[in-house]
């Protein structure tokens, strides 16, 4: 096994390349480098025991999979080929195929990945690739959006690297378990890195303009599975360390909130979904212990939303509201939100109610004030009229249909949930999100203000605000 993760890890950096000096089989390569990924997960579901490589044992460089970063692996593998098979009869070049499986790969480093100083070579590859993408149409908006997302990051790294310098002065390791012994200053660094490249709480509000300002197939990456790396070690670091579980436990409540309270008001449809995944990132920081399954319901059904949307001959939801979409689109529209929103039949069910769960009892209230919110934003989409004509991309509905799949397929692993006490709950707030919509938020007229969304605003004022909260934080907890 030790052989094949080495291989496998490898596997998508060296097909990368090989896809320049062989263009014709850029689409062939690329997915099947998604196979090999899938593969690979179901593998590490099957082995049930953690495979540990040391790599420098000395400096605490160690690589560890199992069944969390499975869960990761898996929706990085699944939303990397329905966006290969969107743009399959498309006229993408080799370079955006090529940059594509850079950057899955260096996702896939990053969820293997449990210490400071390889993940934060994983984060820097993947954001590098992800600027490419979003740039890639080159044009003077899409150059400028891709540079303020590597702008970010990369400040955001910044601070993660001096945090890892921190920890390994205090415990002469690179390694997660350090975090016990290191200082506050350096755990503050160290998850301000985390929480700004995983579009965390108020240091993810690059996030909207990011991902909806993108074009369609590459949004559907940055929301399905590119945020992901900067959450999953929020949540390998919650479940290693104990002291920390509260403070992501905290960040998730307040981030589900956050977000959901942006998108229920929100007019744009690609906005929307945008702050959708913000809200959504909080649900899985708000239970760590069962975080995987969820960014794997999450990143199939935000992927499979953000296709769709691009589908749609509006972005704006007043003027959907008047013009009816082909009914395919919209059967199609509706299954991803229903998911979303928790509804029977459907893994956002049960990844809502497995979170549920496993949440602490001040949690409770604020998350189904977030579950409800969410039952409120998609209601904008089930109900919009159709019976319209559209036509879509050829590798539009490989891709939809290969999500969608995947949704109704990861419904079997937790099939406990379907008793009638928990079918019932998820039903209840749905029907009061769709009451609250059609009473309310329909016609409401309100926007909210995008200050805080402003480049100047992104780097100074909320790192400080945010150094200072871990800060104080951390001190007061004791560690």
């Amino acid at each position: 096994m030790t052989t094949i993760t080495i291989a496998w890890i490898a596997l998508p950096f060296f097909l990368g390349f090989v896809i320049y000096l062989i263009p014709r089989l850029d689409r062939y390569l690329a997915l099947l480098v998604t196979f090999a990924s899938a593969g690979y997960a179901l593998q590490l579901f099957v082995e049930r025991s953690p495979l540990t490589l040391k790599l420098l044992d000395n400096f605490g460089v160690i690589l560890t999979v199992d069944q969390l970063s499975g869960y990761f692996i898996l929706t990085n593998a699944l939303v990397t080929a329905a966006v290969i098979l969107y743009c399959w009869h498309s006229n993408k070049t080799a370079f955006f195929y090529a940059q594509t499986i850079i950057l899955h790969g260096s996702l896939n480093a990053a969820f293997a990945c449990s210490d400071l100083i390889s993940l934060y070579v994983a984060l820097e590859v993947s954001g590098i690739a992800a600027f490419l993408l979003i740039a890639y149409p080159r044009t003077d908006r899409s150059i400028w959006v891709g540079l303020r997302y590597l702008f970010v990051s990369n400040v955001a790294m910044l601070f993660y690297l001096i945090g890892a310098v921190l920890v390994y002065q205090a415990h002469h390791s690179f390694s997660f378990g350090g975090l016990r012994q290191a200082p506050p200053e350096a755990l503050a660094l160290i998850f301000l890195g985390f929480l700004t490249k995983g579009g965390v709480f108020v240091s993810g509000l690059w996030l909207p303009l990011t991902h909806s300002e993108s074009e369609t197939p590459v949004s559907a990456m940055m929301s399905g599975i590119v945020v992901k790396a900067g959450v999953y070690p929020l949540v390998r670091c919650a479940l290693m360390v104990e002291e920390v579980d509260p403070i992501v436990r905290i960040f998730g409540v307040g981030t589900a909130l956050l977000g959901v309270f942006y998108a229920v008001f929100e007019k744009d449809t690609k906005r929307m979904l945008a702050f959708h995944t913000i809200s959504q990132l909080g649900f899985i920081l708000a239970a760590p212990v069962v975080g995987g399954f969820y960014a794997l319901t999450h990143g199939l059904v935000k992927s499979a939303l953000f296709l769709i949307v691009g589908a749609l001959p509006s972005r704006n939801l007043k003027e959907l509201q008047h013009q009816a979409i082909a009914t395919p689109v919209w059967i199609a529209l509706v299954i991803a939100s229903f998911s979303i929103s928790g509804f029977p039949l459907l893994s956002g069910f049960g990844a809502k109610v497995l979170t549920t769960k496993n949440l602490l009892p001040w949690q409770v209230i604020a998350m189904n004030l977030a579950a409800l919110g969410t039952a409120i934003s998609f209601a904008k989409f089930i109900f919009l009229p159709h019976g319209g004509e559209a036509k879509v991309k050829s590798g539009f509905w490989a891709a939809v249909i290969l999500l969608i799949g995947g949704l109704i397929v990861a419904n079997i692993v937790y099939y406990e949930a379907y008793t009638v006490t928990n079918i019932i709950k998820p039903l209840a707030t749905i029907g009061i999100g769709w009451l609250a919509y059609f009473v309310i938020f329909k016609r409401s007229q309100l926007k909210l203000p995008r200050v805080l969304e402003e480049f100047e605003h992104l780097i100074g004022v909320m790192s400080l605000i945010l150094i200072l909260l871990f800060w104080k934080g951390f001190a007061w907890l004791g560690i």
